[in-house]
């Protein structure tokens, strides 16, 4: 009886000597992967799928070191295959497809946490960019998730963080001089800080024409209050030049004589409260926050390949006290690396916490 039991413990050997194999790789790659991302936050699914995989593989060999008939393995690693098969045929084609159109996003870099895009009629910034979805944060300060899908398929129109074109339409009556309109609305769009203003004629109405005023906006983050800023100087300049924005159609409606419908000027008391009205701060908080980490994992990225530039230095570097020197850059640089990788896991810590 007791040479059974040894036997039996004896048979096992090969199978604790594979489990425990796999185990010790298993913490090994997960300490080193920690290692890795520390700072990179978008390395995580990276680091989930190669954990996945080690112990996917080591289950099935600690099944297949068992003491069991070659027919008995052949049937468990068959039935481990079928199982497999059928996560894989029960996942829908979505979560595949969006995976698939995640990684090509990624690969073509048309933006980053921060930007401001447009997609399938919503308007914002992108607050994360991940393997499944896309999250952005539009102007009433709420978050929206789009399925990479939905960017991969439709037409996603990026604003340039160099500056971009700001417009604004309206339409007046023929009775008005197209140049004197067009004066006005480019001494609207320079009195809003805007550069080459530029006037389009959109289209020739039965009963008015619609003009738009076009301006280059150098600073995009304020894009939202930069339209209503250039809306309200649209209808100060056309004022002052006197002319009247009112359609046509009311007049035919209302009798009203010879008035005209242009309001008395009014004075301020409080100028530098409408000046300082820029709600971009409150409105993309969280855009923010993810433009600022993301420029920080930038940094990040020169400061290691400032360190490797260095190390390389360092080894063809005979003197002495060259290579000292070499080593004390290293070692402030290493310690700036480790700076960043800080605020970058605690800017992170603070994202998940505000949600």
């Amino acid at each position: 009886m007791d040479f059974n039991i040894i036997d039996s413990i004896l048979s096992l050997k090969g199978t604790v000597l594979t489990a425990l194999f796999f185990f010790l790789l298993f913490v090994a790659a997960r300490k080193l992967m920690d290692r890795q991302t520390r700072g990179h936050t978008d390395r995580g699914l990276i680091k989930s799928i190669v954990l996945f995989m080690i112990a996917l593989v080591g289950i099935v060999s600690v099944i297949l070191a068992l003491p069991m008939d070659p027919d008995q393995k052949g049937q468990v690693t068959s039935l481990i295959g079928i199982v497999l098969s059928a996560v894989l045929g029960l996942s829908s084609t979505t979560f595949i497809g969006n995976a698939l159109a995640g990684i090509a996003l990624k690969l073509r870099r048309s933006f980053k946490p921060g930007d401001f895009i447009t997609v399938d009629n919503v308007f914002g910034r992108v607050t994360e960019q991940g393997l499944f979805h896309t999250e952005i944060q539009t102007i009433d300060r709420d978050l929206t998730t789009l399925p990479n899908m939905t960017l991969a398929g439709n037409s996603v129109k990026v604003t340039r963080s160099t500056g971009t074109f700001i417009s604004v339409e309206c339409s007046l009556g023929y009775d008005v001089n197209r140049l004197k309109i067009e004066e006005a609305l480019l001494n609207a769009a320079r009195d809003c800080g805007l550069e080459d203003p530029f006037v389009h004629i959109i289209s020739l109405g039965d009963f008015s024409i619609v003009y738009r005023i076009h301006g280059l906006l150098k600073d995009v983050k304020s894009i939202v209050s930069a339209k209503s800023k250039l809306t309200g100087s649209v209808i100060d300049a056309l004022h002052k030049a006197g002319i009247e924005i009112v359609s046509p159609n009311f007049m035919n409606q209302k009798q009203v004589g010879e008035t005209v419908f242009i309001p008395k000027k009014y004075i301020t008391r409080d100028k530098e409260l409408l000046e300082d009205n820029k709600p971009e701060a409150v409105i993309f908080d969280k855009a923010e926050e993810a433009e600022s980490l993301e420029r920080r994992k930038k940094l990040l990225a020169e400061v290691e390949q400032k360190i490797k530039t260095e190390k390389q230095q360092l080894k063809a570097v005979k003197d002495t006290t060259d290579k000292e020197k070499i080593e004390e850059k290293i070692k402030k640089t290493e310690e700036l690396k480790q700076k960043i990788e800080q605020k970058i896991d605690a800017k992170v810590e603070e994202m998940d916490k505000k949600g």
